[in-house]
Formats: structure tokens, C-alpha cells, sequence
């Protein structure tokens, strides 16, 4: 009766450590790849560049330095640009993919789409850089039929750093989009319709409320994902534009100012917080 009564009270005990033992390595992985990381970059964001104490100096001359303020505000400048065009031009892309291609074809399709994603990051963004350069397919289509006398200057500029962002974080805001328009069930366009709505009443109302979740998680990852990109706006903006991304790895590579870099990386996360917490009610995708 011992025996049995022994097994009895280790059972549960062994149901609870279940959990915890499967949990372990990815708590065990955060720790060592995130957490510690991340206290020592705290750490080190305290302290002055040549030594000493702890000090407040490296955040408080962010605030203080226009050319480190201006950094920032083109980073979120150029990031709010690309979320909205990407934004634009996804949400059709995965609508016609949802709702106008057969389901037979729709596997083949999203393939397609993201052909984009097996390529180097790199190498996409040289091939733009390719594209818009003076000497590029686009400024020889233009001089070859007269549009324009002397080749534009596409390159080297805000507009060939948006221009690459928007190619990537398209296939992924319409793959997030589409996953949200396969959930919809057609019986709310059904309803709406036997209501009376046209189709432009029924989109607004009912179609677009209930894909916004959709939307805001693609585009809130293409708001994390552009904010700290460093390849696209060093290769396609020439170092003619400061952002964040280009100042941290500034800090590190000509001045080793590691504090500073650390500083200025934390308020870029701090930034990246701040647009979760006003995006979380919309970050999940439910099946409607």
C-alpha cells in the first residue's frame, strides 16, 4: 500500500516538472541570447566612454544633439513611409490572391510571392542599386524615349532606400493579409449583402474592420524590421541621410564609443516598444 500510495503522490509531481522540463531550453535560450546581452548593454549605456562611473551623459546627449534627434526623426520618417506604401500596394496583392485566383492556383501564387524572400537581402539591394543609377535601366528608359534630357538622381537618396524597403515588406504584409482574408468567413459579405450594402459599404464596414489585425501585425513587423535596418539605407542611401541604424554602427566603427552605441540602441528599442504597446490590441489574428 506504500508502494502504491508513493507512485500516487509522484504522479503529479512528475505532471508538474512536464512543463517546466519542456520550457527550459527556450528559457535557457533567452537568457543566454537575450537577457544577459541585453543587461550588458544596459550596463555599459551607464557608463562614459572613458571610463569612470555610472553616468546619465549618453542618453542625455542624444536629447542634446541635433544631428543624433534628426537621426531619429528621419528613421521614423522613412519607416512610416514605407509601412504605408507597403500597406497600399499589399492589401490589393492579397486580395486579388484570396478572392480572385482558384484555390488550386493559390499555393502556386504565394510561392511566387515570395520568391523575393530567397534571395540575399544584400544582393537585393545592390540589384536596386543597379536599377536606379544613373546609368540604370530606369534613367535609360527615360533619356531613350525623351521623358527626361540628363539622368535623374534616383540613387543615393530617400527615395531609392524607400523604394528598397517597400520591395521586401510587400511580400510580407501580403502574406500576413491574406492569411487574415482566408479567415474571414464569406457569410459576413453574405449578411451584409442581404442587408443591403453595395460592395465599397461592405469592404468598409465589414471586410477591412475585421482584416485590420492582419494589417497591423505586417505592419508592425515592417515597422520593427525597417527601423533597424542597416544594408538597405547604407547601400541604396549613400550615407547622404543619417538614421539610427547608420549612427549606432557610426558610434562603433569610427569613434568605439560603445556606450554611446549602446545608449542610442537601447532608445531605439525603447521607440520599437512604444509602437507595440500602441499597436498590442491589434497584433493577433483570430479566425473569424
Amino acid at each position: 500500500m506504500n508502494s502504491v500510495g508513493n507512485i500516487g503522490r509522484a504522479l503529479p509531481r512528475a505532471g508538474r516538472a512536464l512543463p517546466w522540463a519542456l520550457v527550459t531550453p527556450a528559457l535557457g535560450w533567452t537568457l543566454l541570447f537575450f537577457v544577459l546581452p541585453f543587461t550588458a548593454m544596459g550596463l555599459s549605456s551607464l557608463t562614459a566612454h572613458d571610463g569612470g562611473g555610472f553616468t546619465a551623459s549618453n542618453y542625455s546627449e542624444f536629447f542634446t544633439n541635433p544631428s543624433y534627434w534628426q537621426a531619429m526623426v528621419n528613421s521614423l520618417e522613412v519607416t512610416a513611409i514605407v509601412t504605408v506604401v507597403s500597406v497600399l500596394l499589399a492589401y490589393p496583392f492579397a486580395w486579388i490572391l484570396a478572392e480572385q485566383v482558384p484555390e488550386r492556383w493559390q499555393r502556386l501564387a504565394l510561392m511566387l510571392a515570395v520568391l523575393p524572400f530567397w534571395t540575399s537581402y544584400v544582393v537585393r539591394s545592390y540589384s536596386w542599386l543597379l536599377v536606379l543609377a544613373q546609368n540604370g535601366v530606369i534613367n535609360r528608359a527615360l533619356t531613350g524615349i525623351g521623358v527626361v534630357a540628363e539622368p535623374l538622381q534616383l540613387a543615393n537618396t530617400r527615395f531609392a532606400t524607400v523604394t528598397g524597403f517597400v520591395h521586401f515588406f510587400v511580400m510580407l504584409l501580403t502574406l500576413t493579409i491574406f492569411a487574415n482574408l482566408k479567415q474571414l468567413s464569406p457569410s459576413y459579405r453574405k449578411a451584409a449583402a442581404d442587408l443591403g450594402a453595395g460592395p465599397v459599404r461592405t469592404f468598409l464596414h465589414v471586410v477591412l474592420p475585421l482584416t485590420l489585425p492582419g494589417i497591423m501585425v505586417g505592419a508592425f513587423l515592417t515597422f520593427v524590421l525597417c527601423i533597424g535596418d542597416y544594408i538597405t539605407p547604407q547601400i541604396l542611401g549613400g550615407n547622404n541621410e543619417l538614421l539610427m541604424p547608420q549612427l549606432v554602427m557610426m558610434q562603433i566603427g569610427r569613434r568605439g564609443d560603445f556606450p554611446l552605441a549602446s545608449a542610442l540602441s537601447i532608445i531605439l528599442m525603447a521607440v520599437v516598444t512604444i509602437a507595440y504597446l500602441a499597436c498590442a490590441r491589434w497584433l493577433k489574428i483570430e479566425r473569424a
